[in-house]
């Protein structure tokens, strides 16, 4: 532009025109800097008012300190704003990505006849203890050089760990002792179904005549479609990525108390996005009106 100016004495707007270029785009001196605005510095308290981005920090770091939660920036948000504070995930996201948050390093790596299968491989349901799955995990533990075996039952609706066993065996008549408990903790609801894979403890007939003694419906998944008993399974997904991996023990009476723990937490203060950011305890409270009604009309 410099060049054409001097040689031909013209003026550098007629120049501008004659190349069909924008004269602000021209004029324009580049910032150096991003584009947009400068990210806020400070978030709003409903308690504290307007806190550092230090202090947003602090709490996220005391959220991730808890045994148990290892969550993304979405989830943690919903954890912020239930302590009081006002924050975009979007502006959460920046902050935990310069801090290093947004994935934590502290995990620890280690290496019959007359069934009745289910219908739908998607369950839907209306009500608490309309639902139930039930499946078994093996826990490895390394004093013993052994599994140990998790039986966990958990309700669909309210996504609630209503009962676990966990031992060195689980047998047939332990699968009756903890059902029985389980109903007789809510007077024997109707219309309820047990769902879980074909596990010899599941199928046994002792197990099947129980429920059917006492009205309950059972139904087996399909062979090799985990997705039929898909929230169990998730949970037990959860508890392989929040707990054994993260978790450095040794003996059967450690992670024993352990799971104990970790079942209290998930059931009342872990936020679960599928019940829309609420924990499965405050969905049981909200809809366990729904379980009496159905006994009060039977």
């Amino acid at each position: 532009m410099d060049a054409t100016y001097l040689k031909h004495k013209c003026s550098k707007t007629k120049i501008i025109k004659m190349v069909g270029i924008i004269q602000s785009s021209y004029y324009r001196v580049p910032s150096g800097g991003k584009k947009g605005n400068k990210p806020s510095k400070e978030t709003f308290h409903n308690t504290k008012g307007f806190v550092s981005q230090d202090t947003v920090v602090a709490s996220v770091k005391n959220i991730l300190s808890h045994e148990f939660i290892d969550c993304g920036y979405r989830l943690m948000t919903s954890y912020l704003t239930r302590d009081g504070y006002t924050i975009n995930h979007k502006k959460l996201y920046r902050i935990m990505k310069e801090e290093g948050l947004l994935k934590l390093d502290d995990r620890i790596d280690r290496s019959g006849s007359g069934r009745k299968f289910v219908k739908f491989r998607k369950v839907n349901t209306n009500r608490p203890l309309e639902c139930l799955e039930m499946d078994i995990k093996m826990v490895w533990i390394p004093s013993a050089g052994k599994n140990a075996y998790l039986l966990s039952i958990i309700d669909v609706h309210t996504r609630r760990i209503l009962k676990d066993y966990f031992s060195f065996n689980i047998k047939q008549n332990h699968v009756i002792a903890l059902l029985s408990e389980l109903f007789e903790d809510y007077d024997y609801p109707e219309n309820v179904v047990v769902r879980s894979d074909n596990g010899s403890q599941f199928i046994a007939i002792k197990v099947r005549e129980y429920l059917g003694l006492i009205g309950v419906q059972q139904e087996f998944t399909h062979i090799a479609t985990p997705e039929e008993n898909a929230h169990i399974e998730a949970y037990h997904g959860i508890l392989k990525k929040e707990v054994f991996k993260r978790v450095d023990y040794q003996y059967f009476g450690e992670i024993e108390q352990i799971l104990k723990r970790y079942v209290k937490f998930y059931n009342n203060k872990r936020l679960h996005g599928l019940l829309g950011r609420i924990t499965p305890m405050e969905k049981w409270n909200a809809d366990k009106h729904l379980i009496l009604m159905k006994k009060l009309t039977a």
